[in-house]
């Protein structure tokens, strides 16, 4: 199935544990709590560019080729290299200290990152 399209934030799970685990900072974890997040998916065949736009005008894009190297960008602003998979229909990314995966469920966009035993779930909902 195709990403295309806009979600928005309707809710996660583990959040603060997971934010922590990666090193963000209490005052950030805070700020960015419950944010409506716009992620913004365009897919033109294995070539994505994959945008979160906060409240406020910050935006983080990545954008990438299935299976190439390329630079991308943690929440966190930290750069690094990696090769984003597809593994039975999700995207699969692995940065510095996690692992996030993302797949579309129905109507929503499902983001799962992973680091150690703790496992952060973000869903958006598609607009229309």
């Amino acid at each position: 199935m195709a990403f295309n399209g806009k979600f928005e934030f309707e809710s996660e799970k583990n959040y603060d544990e997971f934010m922590k685990r990666i090193g963000v900072s209490s005052d950030i974890i805070e700020k960015k709590r419950n944010l409506k997040i716009i992620t913004e998916v365009q897919q033109n065949g294995q070539d994505f560019i994959w945008s979160h736009n906060y409240c406020g005008g910050e935006v983080l894009t990545n954008k990438f080729t299935i299976g190439k190297e390329c630079e991308m960008q943690t929440i966190a602003g930290k750069k690094f290299k990696a090769t984003v998979k597809m593994e039975g229909g999700k995207v699969v990314a692995t940065f510095p200290n996690f692992q996030q995966t993302s797949e579309i469920v129905g109507d929503k966009l499902v983001e799962v990152s992973t680091i150690g035993d703790v496992t952060y779930e973000r869903v958006s909902k598609r607009l229309a």
